[in-house]
């Protein structure tokens, strides 16, 4: 058996660990950046009577037709000659476009640290993977060696997440933008993390030919939906499309993500709540002792610990309940760093009530 599976799987998909997700019963869950409300109870009453009426012993509108002018609508993508592909999740759409250029000696180019599914991804569609280090001192786009990177390179895509994955922060637009003139190829700007962000590059659509931006719903109080959408020039989404899977978005996606956006306030209540709870957190976090949260512009904060405590405090949490995403160990320029997704209040209280007694007596 073992000899017949090292014949057939290719060396580069055994070398991967699978992508894994932590068990969270019974824990306050600051892990994984999703928004930590639910629909009011009268939403969900109407949202139950709308699922009521669906019929799914037929196939989804292929094209999601009604959802994506919803979609284009709530996410103001420009009118002008602009296309929606819609994807089972970001995750989708990244591995359609990688497909859609993959090539022999082709490659993917991203910054790190910045989301792990750009390399894994480029793995599996059998592309080269180029990541460029951000700056240590505040993760910002060290410009030199990318620009260096994509004259060496020459890469099929670039991702650049905007704000970034896991450092929260919004790369300069200038640095963004002479990327995108240097850039030989498509530059898809994921910004995942918009409704959390003071900017956007949607309203660029069409001023630069290669530029395409990533959405997902995710972060709106979504997430269980798996939907994401990809914006950009038609002559670019219409190739792309053809390597998209017939009915990727369900119906009960489709119905589930319509009446979302049609109690779009209920989500915009929520964003709000999170951005303000975010900034409560962060200056809680900055007056304890040897901590070090760099500012967000997403639904979470990396905070550094002290030499050595990321682990240590990681456990504490995990022990009385809370769980958080360890980041050390996984990048060099995430050494002793945490990731903190914004909670409800009490969940953020608790949180910081065992990180206090942590640097106070750990």
């Amino acid at each position: 058996m073992e000899g017949r599976v090292a014949d057939w799987i290719r060396p580069e998909i055994r070398a991967l660990s699978a992508y894994h997700v932590q068990d969270a019963s019974g824990l306050i869950k600051l892990d994984a950046m999703e928004n930590p409300y639910t629909w009011p109870e009268d939403l969900r009453r109407e949202w139950l009577e709308r699922l009521h009426s669906l019929d799914v012993n037929r196939y989804p509108d292929p094209q999601a037709r009604k959802l994506a002018q919803e979609l284009r609508s709530a996410m103001q993508v420009p009118p002008r000659d602009m296309a929606l592909l819609l994807g089972n999740g970001s995750d989708e759409i990244i591995q359609m476009l990688a497909l859609a250029v993959s090539a022999p000696g082709r490659s993917i180019l991203s910054v790190e640290p910045g989301f792990v599914m750009y390399r894994m991804i480029a793995t599996w569609c059998g592309m080269d993977y180029v990541g460029v280090p951000l700056r240590e001192d505040d993760f910002s786009l060290d410009m030199p060696a990318l620009l260096q990177a994509i004259r060496e390179h020459q890469p099929a895509l670039v991702f650049l997440a905007f704000p970034n994955n896991p450092t929260g922060n919004l790369f300069a637009e200038a640095d963004m933008l002479a990327v995108l003139e240097a850039a030989p190829c498509l530059v898809v700007v994921d910004e995942a993390y918009a409704p959390f962000a003071e900017s956007s590059f949607m309203s660029r659509l069409g001023q630069h030919d290669n530029l395409l931006v990533m959405r997902t719903v995710s972060k709106l109080g979504l997430a269980g939906l798996r939907l994401g959408l990809l914006a950009g020039p038609s002559a670019w989404l219409e190739e792309i499309d053809k390597v998209r899977m017939p009915y990727n978005i369900n119906v009960l996606t489709q119905a589930t993500a319509r009446f979302a956006l049609k109690h779009h306030q209920a989500l915009d209540e929520q964003t709000a709540a999170i951005r303000r709870d975010r900034q409560v957190l962060f200056e809680a976090l900055q007056a304890m002792d040897g901590m070090v949260p760099y500012p967000s512009q997403a639904n979470f904060i990396l905070v550094r610990t002290p030499a050595g405590k990321a682990v240590p405090l990681f456990e504490a949490l995990l022990k009385d309940g809370v769980l958080v995403k360890k980041l050390h160990g996984s990048h060099p320029l995430l050494e002793d760093c945490l990731r903190i997704t914004v909670g409800r209040p009490e969940e953020n209280a608790r949180l910081l009530e065992i990180t206090r007694r942590f640097v106070d007596h750990g």
